[in-house]
This record gives structure tokens, sequence and C-alpha cells, in this order.
């Protein structure tokens, strides 16, 4: 086997292998950063009932509407 190809090799496995390294580290630490938005609101959270009118609400749209980046 030559250089060049001996090269490649160890490139291919260490890519892969770091790869794989990767992916295991996102699915088993679960970092912070994946479990909220950047407002700190949980992912699939259940919509909200609305008092007034018993509708389902939306989170992030309440969220928008207090920060004052609803446009309406």
């Amino acid at each position: 086997m030559g250089w060049a190809k001996l090269q490649m090799v160890v490139f291919s496995v260490l890519s892969a292998a770091l790869s794989a390294a990767g992916l295991v580290y996102i699915f088993v630490a679960h970092p912070a950063y994946l479990r909220t938005t950047a407002q700190g609101v949980p992912y699939y959270t259940p919509k909200v009932v609305d008092p007034l009118t018993n509708k389902p609400l939306d989170l992030g749209m309440l969220i928008r509407h207090y920060e004052g980046k609803d446009a309406q």
C-alpha cells in the first residue's frame, strides 16, 4: 500500500469516527441548546387555552406578542 493510499485510509477512518462520535454525543448527551428555543420555550410544548374563547393558542405566538414582535 502506497503512502498516499495509507493517508487516505487514515483520513477516511478518522472522519468516519468523528462523525459517529458527534452523532452519539447528540443522541446520548442531549445538549441544552437542542431542548429549548431562543426564548427558552421547550420544543413540543402543548397549545395554551385562551380563557375568553376557549380556543387553543400557540405558545410561540404568545411569546412574540408579549415581546412586541407580533405584527398586527
